[in-house]
């Protein structure tokens, strides 16, 4: 039966309601329309195409048997390509002989890929350049066969750089077929395509808001210098003000390991996660966070830096040898702040405040997702000030009297007995300490990703023992900075923060708990104005 798999499927991932986006644009991919539809991120786009396009290939098959790709799925970054193979697989949990998906996004050799395009999946999961490249190869053909193409997160493709080649790959279609366009945005990128792929679509314009109201996620921000920025993050992680998984972003990979560092010297343990990584580790690093093997994820949405109208003059004159240096190492198609599907985040923190509105909304968007309550803290230094104004104006449109993101008045001089700590932890973490951590974990992950990659496909269980948090420290850790003596933790906080109860507490799993709010309304009462 054609819809069993959707029940048993479904019941499998414990979805008994669909959402929105699912509920309205489900049942006109099934009557055949083309669709352009826009939905916040994490509001199940993915399901939304791929059970239309599961259905509509099962139903072809009773006629005609002879297997061959019948559809496309572009994305825009090799990480998102894995995810929406993992989603289409189960999906497909009861129907897995039938309908067979290949992401092609992801491997590096073309040539390896042949074998798998050779057996013609029935869904082809990919990034623009790479389906480009198995065309001019002659390894894939899709002019006889496709039925059905789907462009996903749409509004990235062209940021991303896939304009000519998306534009040469759409000659190599067939002449009629079903197109979806998703995405969070509609911009110009998104009318141009468009014009180029769908044929009278229906558009779905779901949410007015980008990002879920205040009842759901709660905005602060809180002005502090650079600094005062590193004491505020050590303060809200050491002593347990922030719980649960969390995710930090700051402008460049540089600041990256300089926050690891940084947090290293306190034995708080995060990873990064950075386009100069291989992709397996990349993706791994993406599922041990959302299994829970631990907190924190130090990343930057790249993408971000590469219109340089964003950016102040002396960035650019300070970052231009850098970014030219370094452009040849960095992976083209990888984004961290759209697209990945990061589990039950908690918190999202902006370190360094984002360069664009789009910015915020897809780094922001990472919490909140589906029906889970999250918050997003946002650090803002005085040339980042601007930027602020910018985001308030565009998430709060005619209402100017009322501001999104609530300030969040924490007094520092409660913590000024932090701030030597902090400094003594600084000056361990110079140029050339970030240097050599950047260096020794791009040596070890290419070790992981290469030489045992054979091991680990043979033993999949001894793949959880790698651990993508391990200390980078090149400098000398120093063991007192480990703890927190009682005298230095506010009179406020003291009989909320005891270290020896918090160490007992992290021994069970508190993976989803968060501090409503960051504690603002009712715990940190002498820290808030």
């Amino acid at each position: 039966d054609t819809e069993d798999w959707r029940n048993d499927a479904l019941a499998d991932l414990g979805w008994s309601q669909p959402t929105l986006i699912q509920e309205k644009a489900i049942p006109l991919a099934l009557e055949g329309k083309d669709l352009l539809a826009r939905a916040r991120t994490g509001s199940g786009k993915t399901a939304a195409y791929a059970i239309p396009l599961i259905q509509r290939i099962l139903t072809s098959k009773q006629t005609v048997r002879e297997q061959a790709i019948r559809a496309l799925v572009l994305v825009p970054t090799k990480e998102l390509g894995q995810q929406v193979q993992s989603m289409i697989r189960q999906l497909t949990a009861y129907c897995s002989r039938d309908v067979r998906v290949a992401d092609i996004s992801g491997k590096a050799d073309i040539s390896a890929q042949k074998p798998i395009l050779m057996e013609k999946p029935d869904i082809v999961v990919s990034t623009p350049s790479r389906v480009q490249a198995h065309i001019n190869g002659q390894t894939l053909q899709l002019q006889s066969s496709l039925e059905m193409l789907v462009i996903d997160e749409a509004d990235l493709l062209f940021s991303f750089g896939f304009e000519a080649d998306l534009k040469s790959l759409l000659c190599h279609l067939p002449k009629i077929y079903q197109a979806f366009l998703m995405s969070a945005t509609l911009n110009d990128d998104v009318q141009a395509l468009k014009e180029l792929v769908l044929h009278n679509p229906v558009m779905l314009k779901l949410q007015g808001s980008q990002l879920p109201g205040s009842s759901q996620l709660q905005q602060y921000s809180v002005r502090c210098e650079e600094e005062d920025k590193f004491l505020l993050i050590y303060t809200l992680l050491k002593l347990g003000l922030v719980q649960g998984k969390s995710l930090l972003f700051v402008r460049d990979v540089d600041r990256c390991y300089r926050l690891k560092l940084f947090l290293e010297q306190f034995s708080i343990p995060a990873c990064v996660l950075n386009s100069e990584l291989p992709i397996h580790s990349r993706c791994h690093i993406i599922t041990q966070f959302n299994q829970g093997f631990y907190n924190y994820i130090i990343a930057t949405d790249e993408q971000g830096l590469e219109n340089p109208a964003r950016c102040s003059q002396k960035t650019q004159e300070k970052g231009k040898k850098k970014k030219n240096s370094r452009k040849k190492g960095k992976d083209k198609e990888y984004g961290v702040s759209r697209g990945i599907d990061f589990h039950n985040v908690c918190n999202v923190i902006n370190f360094d405040f984002p360069a664009s509105v789009e910015s915020y909304i897809h780094r922001v968007g990472r919490t909140a997702r589906a029906d889970n309550p999250g918050s997003a803290l946002s650090f803002i230094s005085h040339t980042e000030l601007p930027m602020l104004m910018e985001v308030e104006n565009a998430l709060t449109g005619d209402r100017t009297h009322d501001s999104v993101l609530k300030p969040y008045g924490f007094k520092m001089e409660e913590i000024e007995g932090f701030r030597y700590r902090c400094r003594d932890a600084m000056r361990s973490v110079t140029k050339q300490a970030v240097k050599e951590a950047r260096l020794k974990e791009i040596k070890q992950e290419l070790l992981n990703s290469e030489k045992l990659k054979t091991y680990f496909e043979d033993n999949p269980r001894d793949l959880q023992l790698l651990r993508h948090d391990k200390d980078l420290h090149p400098a000398v850790i120093k063991p007192h900075l480990k703890n927190v003596p009682d005298y230095l933790i506010p009179t406020a906080l003291k009989s909320l923060v005891n270290p020896l109860k918090r160490r007992k507490k992290k021994k069970n799993k508190a993976g989803g708990v968060m501090l409503s709010s960051f504690k603002v309304r009712s715990v940190i009462y002498s820290f808030v104005t």
